[in-house]
């Protein structure tokens, strides 16, 4: 039977292939976006996480369009690296309001509706490496994902007793626009200290998202899920 999911900023790169891939198994699949234009074969629904009047409203949307969100993938987020000593309380505080309390926002909205149905649900939350093991010039970004470790596993206490798992995913360096526009020799050095020798893809990140959404994974809650070659040897 299809479940109702939504992946927050699905438009693209992992968002939109996690997407995909649970349309693929059968669920029916509405992503958020802020700018651009949805996704083809999606429901698309504009929202702004920063904004709790538009997370309620693209609920409302989604709910009417195909029911209750059943499955949520909190993947929304931005950047904005600087060296901490030259980055401004703007650059530090909007990244945190997008990345941490913006899936504060999403998922409380998420969870009412599991909690009325009374059927459980499945939430995942795309943290990354860098919140696991830091990067220079993104204190901001680290302190949001790595924020997401503690708010999930939090969530994944306080929801267990209702049958929602609560699931981290934190990727590496994933083939995307990001790690496309690096240069040359800056990809090389990074891979050099990826295990795996090389950058991972967003198909492997749907399919460790799919299964942590899927029925074979329902004792799993609080998991912290690295697919990041071995970059970051787990938390």
């Amino acid at each position: 039977m299809a479940r109702s999911a939504l992946v927050t900023g699905g438009s693209r790169g992992i968002g939109l292939a996690i997407a995909r891939e649970l349309a693929a198994g059968g669920d029916d699949v509405a992503v958020t976006y802020r700018s651009g234009e949805p996704p083809e074969g999606l429901l698309g629904v504009h929202c702004d996480i920063t904004d709790t009047a538009q997370v309620d409203a693209a609920f409302t949307r989604v709910e009417e369009e195909q029911g209750p969100v059943e499955v949520l993938v909190a993947n929304a987020g931005i950047t904005k690296d600087q060296l901490m000593l030259l980055m401004s309380e703007d650059d530090f505080t909007s990244v945190l309001d997008t990345n941490l309390t913006g899936t504060f926002r999403v998922v409380k909205r998420a969870v009412r509706g599991m909690l009325r149905r009374r059927r459980g649900g499945r939430i995942v939350l795309i943290s990354s490496v860098v919140g696991l093991m830091g990067s220079g010039g993104q204190v901001n970004y680290a302190a949001s994902k790595a924020g997401l470790v503690g708010f999930g596993r939090s969530l994944a206490r306080e929801l267990g007793s209702r049958g929602i798992t609560v699931n981290i995913v934190a990727p590496g360096f994933i083939e995307t626009d990001m790690t496309a526009a690096l240069p040359e020799e800056r990809a090389a050095e990074i891979k050099k200290n990826v295990p795996l020798g090389r950058f991972g893809s967003t198909g492997e990140i749907a399919a460790a998202v799919r299964f942590l959404t899927g029925e074979n994974a329902g004792y799993i809650t609080g998991a912290v899920i690295p697919v990041d070659g071995g970059l970051g040897m787990g938390h």
